[in-house]
């Protein structure tokens, strides 16, 4: 049987960072090169639903690969739209036969368990992401952390070459804390915090 996992708690996590976002915060750098923090919130919408169609297996336009994320999509209601997004991510992945059989994230054809599994990472990262650039705290859950370190320890340095998910890691002291090793394992620096000079 195909091991489920919660998404529930990172993305509750997701939603609290979000609601601690300020408006004057939007145009803030995040640790994400180029991105800035409306462009980031603009991503998760967008993985947001492209994740939950692979759940549902309901593939097409919204699991093909996505445009650039831009601030300038967000609209009005992106306080509202992108918890509810978040939401139905996890709920989408209560079902078991979300992990099973193959399905479609970002135009790549992968198995559901893995599309799962990256689902739950693009959680836990971006909301590190979000909340370093918005200077909030992150209380990630463990099970989370350990979940998407064990799938990060999977990535090749030839995969993370190639501009895939991860940068090449960050060196971080092996006895940080566990989110900590997951953020370096990422290619992101833990102590990383926004430029003075940002929103």
């Amino acid at each position: 049987m195909t091991e489920m996992l919660d998404l529930d708690p990172a993305a509750r996590t997701m939603a609290d960072v979000i609601a601690g976002i300020r408006d004057d915060q939007l145009t803030a750098r995040t640790p994400c090169r180029d991105a800035t923090l409306g462009d980031l919130l603009d991503h998760v919408g967008g993985l947001c639903v492209a994740f939950t169609a692979a759940a549902t297996k309901e593939l097409g336009e919204t699991t093909a690969r996505p445009p650039a994320p831009s601030a300038a999509n967000l609209g009005d209601d992106w306080r509202t739209r992108i918890p509810a997004q978040v939401a139905a991510l996890a709920q989408a992945w209560h079902d078991p036969a979300a992990w099973t059989g193959t399905t479609q994230a970002g135009g790549v054809e992968l198995p559901g368990r893995i599309a799962g599994l990256i689902a739950l990472d693009e959680l836990v990262i971006h909301g590190w992401d979000l909340a370093a650039a918005a200077g909030l705290p992150y209380p990630c859950d463990d099970a989370s952390v350990a979940a998407c370190t064990a799938f990060a320890a999977t990535v090749t340095p030839e995969q993370r070459a190639e501009g895939g998910l991860f940068g090449p890691v960050v060196t971080v002291p092996a006895d940080a804390p566990a989110l900590d090793r997951l953020v370096g394992m990422t290619g992101r620096n833990p102590s990383w915090t926004p430029p003075r000079d940002a929103g």
